[in-house]
Parts: structure tokens; C-alpha cells; sequence
């Protein structure tokens, strides 16, 4: 057996509306579809651009507040221009958690956090790089 492709990444959050804002009015995401699941989880599907892969956004009060390891997880995602990316998110009121750093593949990358304490990364890749 073989998977086809990766369809998306669900990631459970204490304040749906408050972790929505900051994906969609930070990151440019957008929302796909909200809907309530048969057992009551509160989900929200969001599209990150030039991606097939979408990110599951669950919320289900009863089950309390998240409470996030650090360094568990974290999601990255791609920038034109890491300079332009601070002065925005500084404007913002949004704390670089970690860096600027540049990686041995000439890569620069920063950390900043999103609600619940997921870490978000933030990479500008030089032409040709497809890791970081």
C-alpha cells in the first residue's frame, strides 16, 4: 500500500476565532469551509497558497484549553523576502520568537507564535533551494 498525497494536517486550538485571525490576517490563509463534526468539534479547513495541502483547524471546548509542548511541532512556510516579512509582522505587534538565522543552505529563516504557542516558520529560500 501506498498513500496518493497529503490532504491535511489537523491541529486542535482553544479559541477557533482568535487562531483564524491570526492564520488568516498574519499569513494571508484563507478559510475554506467551518462546520460542526457529529461529535461537536468546531473545525475550520484553511488554504495556504501555491498548496494543495490544507491545514484542519479543531475546536472542542469540552476537552478544555490546548496546551502545546514546545518544540513539538511547528508549521513552515515559504516568504519572497524575510526583510519585508519582519517590518510587516513588527507592525503587526508580532514577536520573532527566534532569529533571523541563515541555514548551510543559504536559507534565512525566523519563529514567531501562533495562538495555543504553535511555533510558525517563516523561510525565504534562495532560487534553487528546495530544502532548507
Amino acid at each position: 500500500m501506498r498513500v496518493k498525497k497529503l490532504l491535511h494536517t489537523r491541529m486542535r486550538v482553544s479559541d477557533m476565532d482568535q487562531t483564524i485571525n491570526f492564520y488568516t490576517g498574519v499569513l494571508g490563509l484563507e478559510v475554506m469551509e467551518r462546520k460542526t463534526s457529529p461529535r461537536g468539534s468546531h473545525l475550520a479547513f484553511l488554504k495556504v497558497p501555491n498548496s494543495e495541502e490544507l491545514i484542519e483547524l479543531c475546536s472542542f471546548p469540552p476537552s478544555g484549553p490546548v496546551r502545546v509542548q514546545e518544540d513539538l511541532v511547528h508549521l513552515a512556510f515559504e516568504v519572497d523576502n524575510l526583510d519585508q516579512t519582519i517590518e510587516t509582522l513588527n507592525a503587526q505587534g508580532i514577536k520573532i520568537t527566534d532569529g533571523p538565522t541563515r541555514s548551510s543552505s543559504g536559507s534565512r529563516f525566523i519563529f514567531i507564535d501562533a495562538p495555543d504557542g504553535y511555533e510558525v516558520e517563516l523561510i525565504e529560500r534562495p532560487p534553487g533551494v528546495a530544502i532548507v
